[in-house]
């Protein structure tokens, strides 16, 4: 049986920041895929349907959050917030969007590394089909005697 490498697309504007992510994420036998704005970000997601999305809010075409919206209404694929942006308030609002998790620039690879794995094993986890259970039904006539064995 051959497994699909896993597919990780990182939305993300700033180029050095795409390579660091990339190289680290590859280091680890996972396929990555980029995109630098929200739009291209939409129709990777659609076409390439990734494992796993890690996002930026800022991108120059539009905020992040519109972005996760817009994904939520189609996928429940696992997104990792990557912003610069701190506040409490942006956190809340990224995680109440649909983002599975946040972390705030600057990070550490190590960190980010294993919230990626964590979000894929959830999401494996999630999409496990769990084992139909029946039980059957015995009837009886209200007017008999119920006997417990």
């Amino acid at each position: 049986m051959t497994t699909s490498p896993t597919n990780i697309l990182i939305v993300e504007d700033e180029k050095e920041i795409r390579r660091f992510v990339r190289t680290a994420l590859e280091s680890e036998g996972l396929r990555v895929f980029e995109s630098e704005t929200l739009q291209r970000g939409l129709i990777e997601a659609g076409t390439r349907k990734p494992d796993l999305i890690i996002l930026d809010l800022g991108l120059p075409d539009g905020d992040g959050l519109d972005y996760i919206r817009d994904l939520r209404q189609w996928s429940a694929m696992p997104v990792i917030v990557l912003s610069a942006r701190h506040a409490e308030e942006d956190k809340i609002a990224a995680l109440d969007a649909g983002a599975d998790d946040y972390l705030s620039k600057p990070f550490g690879i190590g960190e980010l590394l294993a919230r990626v794995r964590v979000a894929l094993r959830r999401h494996a986890n999630s999409q496990q089909e769990s084992p139909l259970v029946s039980f059957s039904r015995y009837h009886r006539r209200s007017d008999q005697p119920q006997r417990l064995a």
